[in-house]
């Protein structure tokens, strides 16, 4: 649980992250189906989990950023 504190800014990333991807996938997707992304579902939501994860996750205060 104190993992789940510590990063509770990258979490939510990864949840808003995941959801923005599979919206994505479900109403722009990809027709041909040769995008490398948003050809199936599961892609294009696990890279809306990472940048949502790293995008949030740049704004977690370390010890370093404290001083």
């Amino acid at each position: 649980m104190q993992w789940v504190i510590k990063y509770k800014l990258g979490v939510l990333g990864l949840a808003l992250g995941s959801v923005s991807g599979w919206l994505y996938w479900k109403f722009v997707g990809c027709s041909s189906g040769s995008c490398a992304i948003t050809s199936v579902w599961y892609n294009s939501t696990l890279y809306g989990a990472v940048m949502g994860w790293l995008v949030f996750d740049m704004f977690r205060k370390t010890e370093k950023n404290r001083k």
